[in-house]
């Protein structure tokens, strides 16, 4: 594969990953009543710590789309897998299954396509 093609995946890639985690923490920090019903009420997590979350993928997202940075990123991939690996355990452990498992599977495929793009485009340069 060459290297242009390479950015281009990891690019596209990043953004959808990186938007998805923003897009999710955005009503979270709005406080927007259905957002948080589904997190405090359904999967029991207290207030603050739906804040907490909030703001670190926020963080992460935006730490994903600046260059450079690799340490920072690094640890920012780790916290939004921990993250999903999170939701997903915690809407098993309540059993509350249903299709947005599925797509919190199809993010972490693109996530997990973001960081080998990444790797990848870090031993070209």
């Amino acid at each position: 594969m060459s290297t242009k093609t390479n950015n281009i995946l990891y690019w596209v890639t990043t953004i959808l990953f990186a938007g998805f985690m923003m897009f999710t923490a955005v009503p979270a920090l709005l406080k927007e009543p259905e957002s948080m019903k589904m997190m405090t009420q359904t999967l029991g997590y207290p207030a603050y710590f739906v804040t907490f979350i909030s703001i670190a993928k926020l963080a992460g997202g935006i730490v994903l789309l600046i260059p450079g940075l690799n340490k920072i990123k690094e640890w920012a991939y780790a916290g939004m897998f921990f993250d999903l690996i999170g939701a997903i355990y915690s809407i098993y452990a309540v059993n509350v299954l249903d299709a947005g498992v599925v797509m919190i599977f199809l993010v972490m495929l693109i996530g997990i396509a973001s960081y080998y793009f990444w790797n990848k485009k870090k031993t070209t340069m």
